[in-house]
């Protein structure tokens, strides 16, 4: 008797059916990962250091290492995913992330904690931004773009689902539960919907005109893939510093806490505007002229946002602000086929997300460091402005000759 698998089979070539199907499972799997792995721990945080006792401080510290654990992560996982696709890497981490939760909501004391947070880094790793972006960017094809933009819009409703989720959990029950039935959720939705939605053939790597398609050691080492990161970095850590500080920025410029609370709603709302304007703007476009405008206006609305004063100014602003954040979202996730194809889009977007995740990580407790050093939340936000203008002349170098 010959063994048999009930596995569904990888052979098939995608459809239109087929690539719907990926899309639309991606678009439902990235809701819940991001929801669930990353929203519900600032809605939750609170909760945790009433409860546990352990200052806030350290209970970020603790989701700051996870970030680090995943930009790590990201780099073999790139390998994998150009090697193989994505379904046996997301569903792996899915599987992984389950258990890690599960670790964080019954830790007796910090040591606990903190190796539940590094486990589900590695889940994060493997089923965050990064792997979806690689699944799209080759199962696509010349459509790429348009997937991932539905991708990014579609997850955009991460904390608006999850965050009020978990906020109705924590105050029926507590943090630890919680997190628990979080876990439940994930694993419900995310292992068979990897499992079984990512099924299919995993492509030759497409073609994309443009773009010069090198060996990636070359990409690499070449001073375009560096001048690259350093740019897209250098403004991560300026736009993120900005978001996650603008509540104080806000309040130290008069708005009541609620107000701050809207205002920096609203700017959750121009960033999902802003990635339905990425299309016009691509096809107007090159990427380095791309790149340094969208980064040259983040350090615009940032350090508009230490300068101007008035509720309508500020909110204002802050929406713009939200407008470009949403475009360089992906200008961050089209930088690498735009410039080397998508040949080797795992590895070099791994190497890539690498630094832009760890310094994502650090951008929270820097922008605090900073108000304390500049002695306002304002020249804050002048200093952010200065360093995205800084990488927007890093921006200007990042395009290999044969696509500026």
């Amino acid at each position: 008797m010959t063994a048999t698998t009930t596995a569904p089979p990888q052979t098939e070539t995608l459809d239109r059916s087929g690539l719907r199907r990926v899309l639309a499972t991606l678009c439902l799997t990235e809701i819940t990962s991001w929801g669930i792995l990353y929203y519900a721990f600032p809605v939750l945080s609170v909760a945790i250091s009433h409860e546990s006792g352990w200052s806030p401080s350290v209970i970020v510290a603790a989701f700051s290492i996870s970030q680090l654990v995943a930009a790590l992560v990201g780099i073999p996982v790139g390998r994998l995913l150009d090697a193989g696709g994505p379904r046996t890497v997301m569903t792996a981490g899915s599987v992984l992330a389950v258990p890690a939760l599960l670790v964080v909501a019954w830790s007796p004391n910090l040591p606990v904690f903190y190796a539940g947070w590094a486990l589900a880094g590695v889940a994060m790793g493997a089923v965050l931004y990064p792997p979806a972006f690689a699944a799209l960017t080759r199962w696509y094809g010349a459509d790429y773009v348009k997937a991932l933009m539905i991708l990014t819009l579609a997850a955009g409703l991460a904390s608006t689902v999850f965050a009020p989720l978990a906020a109705a959990l924590v105050e029926r029950y507590d943090w630890r539960a919680t997190y628990v039935v979080l876990a439940a959720i994930l694993a419900a939705v995310t292992i068979p919907g990897h499992f079984l939605g990512l099924r299919g053939r995993w492509p030759d790597p497409p073609s994309h005109p443009g773009a010069s398609a090198v060996d990636h050691r070359d990409a690499s080492r070449s001073r375009a893939f560096a001048a690259l990161v350093i740019a897209l970095s250098l403004a991560a850590f300026a736009a993120f510093a900005a978001v996650f500080n603008l509540v104080p920025l806000l309040i130290e410029q008069g708005f009541s806490p609620g107000l701050a609370a809207l205002t920096l709603g609203l700017g959750g709302a121009g960033q999902v505007l802003g990635r339905i304007g990425y299309l016009p703007i691509a096809a107007h476009t090159g990427p380095r002229g791309r790149a340094v405008a969208i980064i040259a206006a983040t350090a615009a609305t940032t350090a508009l946002l230490g300068v101007v004063d008035g509720v309508t100014a500020l909110v204002s602003v802050a929406i713009g602000a939200g407008l470009v954040r949403g475009v360089f979202t992906l200008v961050q996730a089209t930088a690498i086929t735009d410039r080397w194809g998508a040949t080797h889009y795992g590895r070099l977007n791994g190497l890539m997300s690498a630094p832009i995740v760890i310094v994502m990580a650090l951008a929270p407790w820097a922008g605090t460091a900073l108000s304390s050093w500049t002695g306002s939340y304002a020249r804050t936000y002048l200093v952010l402005g200065g360093i995205a203008l800084l990488a927007a002349v890093f921006a200007a170098a990042g395009v290999p000759r044969r696509t500026a």
